[in-house]
């Protein structure tokens, strides 16, 4: 997508389409204000109210909510388009924005009950999530289970109304193993602790969540095997094959496009500096520079490809769960490792434009250092970790079974 297109590739036709580009169209008009308060949003360590209260109108948190409440409900690819926007103008930003948004998605998949209690006091609540299951330690009781347990980075916590946290299911009769689950807390049941002190994505407010002895029905919680893919328990109320996704599967798609924008910014600011820049040394002119013009095809290769990767995983998953068909594991593992492969060549492109910028990208009053922060930020979420993306699933491939239990 080069700097001023809309995304087009697997874009949805008739009104779903028109929907879809309303809301780019709606990201794309607060790329300047969001660029201006960027500097700001860094100093704060989360979003200036402001900057929420633009989301919020333009309707982008509730891009995937489930129409029947007012959401637009559409295609899981929008996450992916809607950051990219945003992430050219501020990555913590998009950061904030996909993670929020999809998690109206993911309550789409509850039990209509914990739709209707969060939803029926306000459509427009912000939910907070940690996906880091070994951080808590869940008991089943009676109508429900007994949480506690400390959980990080949870982004934009300190705004939200609710939060989404993973943890694992434990029984005294050892024969019935563990469960990962995820739990659904209204704010009162845990304690935000500001400790998000960090050199990239500064202004996402990813504190930790604290919960020291919480009773969560059995409503408000959702097993990890139910978004497997297929029907979930919101399906009766939720129609649309978006919410039959496979969750942690497509996990690293929520927040790619946030990578790709970055990526996509710092070379489009890389280009207009060197397109006027005259060298320090010899007064010649950078853009005559053959190192100056392969750097700018290197990096654009990779962005190009990066958003391809992305996008078409999207579309291929929304195509699956419209046929009722269920990826195997051995696509499962492929998103996944497409999923950090793309961020990957992101994160490349940003290190690579960073050097060839020399001292100027030092300057703080500039822009390239937070790209360049805010890209390795990114790139260190445990769903970019290629490592870890790659040897499942090359085992898979060879006929071992998967080491990831969310799949």
């Amino acid at each position: 997508m080069a700097p001023d297109q809309e995304p087009s590739m697997g874009q949805p036709t008739g009104p779903e389409g028109s929907a879809y580009t309303t809301m780019i169209a709606k990201a794309r008009t607060l790329l300047p204000q969001l660029r201006e308060r960027a500097a700001q949003t860094e100093e704060l360590r989360h979003l200036p109210p402001e900057t929420e209260k633009d989301l919020h109108d333009a309707g982008l948190f509730r891009m995937l909510q489930p129409k029947r409440v007012g959401g637009a409900e559409l295609d899981y690819v929008a996450l992916v388009d809607c950051a990219e926007l945003l992430g050219r103008a501020d990555a913590s930003v998009a950061w904030n924005l996909a993670n929020l948004a999809s998690h109206h998605w993911m309550l789409g998949m509850f039990e209509q009950k914990a739709q209707d209690l969060v939803w029926g006091r306000d459509p427009d609540a912000l939910i907070a999530s940690s996906f880091i299951f070994p951080a808590g330690r869940a008991t089943r009781v009676e109508g429900g289970y007994r949480l506690h347990g400390s959980w990080p980075f949870s982004s934009g916590a300190a705004s939200c109304e609710w939060n989404m946290l993973a943890s694992v299911v434990y029984s005294d009769d050892e024969a019935d193993g563990i469960e990962y689950r995820i739990f659904l807390l209204p704010k009162d049941d845990y304690k935000v602790l500001d400790t998000w002190n960090v050199a990239g994505l500064r202004g996402t407010g990813s504190c930790d969540v604290e919960v020291k002895d919480a009773f969560v029905p059995d409503y408000m919680t959702v097993a990890v095997g139910d978004l497997a893919g297929g029907p979930t328990p919101g399906s009766s109320v939720n129609p649309n094959p978006s919410y039959t996704l496979p969750v942690f599967s497509l996990f690293p798609y929520v927040l790619s496009g946030v990578a790709l924008g970055n990526a996509q910014a710092c070379l489009d600011d890389y280009a207009e500096v060197v397109r006027h820049r005259i060298s320090t040394y010899n007064r010649a002119k950078l853009s005559d520079f053959q190192s100056t013009q392969i750097k700018i095809a290197e990096a654009s290769a990779k962005i190009d490809a990066a958003r391809l990767i992305m996008r078409s995983a999207c579309i291929e998953a929304m195509g699956n769960a419209r046929r009722g068909h269920v990826p195997d594991m051995a696509t499962k593992t492929r998103y996944r490792r497409d999923g950090a492969f793309s961020v990957n060549l992101c994160t490349e492109a940003v290190s690579m434009l960073f050097a060839a910028s020399g001292a100027r990208g030092l300057f703080t009053t500039g822009v390239l250092q937070r790209q360049f922060r805010d890209a390795h930020a990114i790139n260190s979420h445990l769903a970019f970790n290629f490592d870890a993306a790659g040897t499942n699933y090359g085992r898979v491939a060879l006929g071992l079974p998967s080491e990831n239990l969310t799949l």
